[in-house]
């Protein structure tokens, strides 16, 4: 992961775990429209409608972009320390019950520990590609996370051009079963994506998922950018200590996978679930997995 050179102020707050001087931050009283992003590391972390007066001394928010912070107790073992979920760095801590906002939430940020992107150059559309066995379960359980704009059955990672369904899993293509899923990064981080797939499937077992065998099934995850797979390997490095058995899920450059395409499935594997919702597959195999993230995340 490449981080940005920090100054010795920035050093003080962000590696060091310091508190800036109270009304001496430039975002104290910003009011442009944009994202407010990591010093450290750029990750997208508070939108700017988010953001409000509190009177504090610190930039305030109410609010976080989906999966870009993280939250544990501080060291004084009172306050609860809000941390970028990418890099680590420091950001300020966070407070609630002070009614201060409907949301009844203060995310209070020391303002050197954030960049800031207008709204004209906010980036609002990235690309992954999944496979965690049979498309039709991460198909269906990204259809339900806030922030994704359009899921995709498909496949990708070998050299067939326009495999079909059979080819594919007759084992001869090297082509896995993923999703394309397209989200907006000030609606949802990466880090969210990643955490919701490695929930959906079991990534350590190999070429399988439950009864469906084969390479097809692979745990992988394709991107689009060098940025994007540092990111994603970061993020298994932090959560193999959660599995019992080593995580074998592949992170891959997708122009670099196989032919670098990835090749949308037939019309009847989209909204497989939505649309067979009761067939016997679905109902054993589908609908767990859905009820599963839907009760964890939504």
């Amino acid at each position: 992961m490449k981080l940005n050179e920090l100054d010795p102020e920035e050093k003080r707050v962000i590696l060091e775990k310091g508190t800036e001087a109270p009304f001496s931050g430039k975002f104290e009283h910003h009011q442009e429209a944009g994202v407010y992003t990591c010093r450290q590391c750029n990750t997208y972390l508070y939108r700017a409608e988010d953001k409000f007066d509190s009177g504090c001394g610190w930039p305030s928010f109410d609010d976080e972009i989906s999966g870009a912070i993280k939250k544990q107790i501080d060291t004084d073992g009172s306050r609860t320390e809000i941390i970028c979920n990418r890099c680590d760095a420091h950001l300020g801590h966070v407070f609630s019950g002070e009614q201060l906002t409907d949301k009844n939430i203060r995310h209070c940020v020391n303002s050197v520990s954030m960049d800031f992107i207008l709204a004209d150059n906010v980036v609002h559309d990235k690309n992954i590609y999944l496979g965690g066995g049979c498309f039709w379960c991460i198909e269906a359980v990204f259809k339900m996370i806030p922030g994704v704009k359009k899921v995709a059955s498909g496949y990708a990672g070998g050299k067939k051009e326009n495999p079909t369904y059979s080819e594919v899993c007759a084992g001869d293509t090297e082509h896995a079963e993923v999703v394309s899923i397209s989200y907006d990064p000030i609606s949802v981080s990466l880090e969210k994506i990643l955490e919701v797939f490695f929930d959906s499937h079991d990534p350590t077992t190999v070429n399988r998922q439950g009864n469906d065998i084969g390479t097809q099934y692979r745990s992988v995850i394709f991107v689009e950018s060098q940025d994007d797979l540092e990111t994603a390997e970061n993020f298994i490095q932090k959560i193999k200590k959660d599995f019992s058995e080593p995580i074998v899920t592949e992170v891959l450059l997708l122009e670099k996978a196989g032919n670098g395409k990835f090749y949308i499935a037939e019309d009847y594997h989209q909204d497989y679930f939505a649309q067979n919702g009761h067939a016997p597959y679905c109902q054993l195999v589908v609908a767990p997995k859905v009820d599963k993230i839907k009760k964890k995340y939504l």
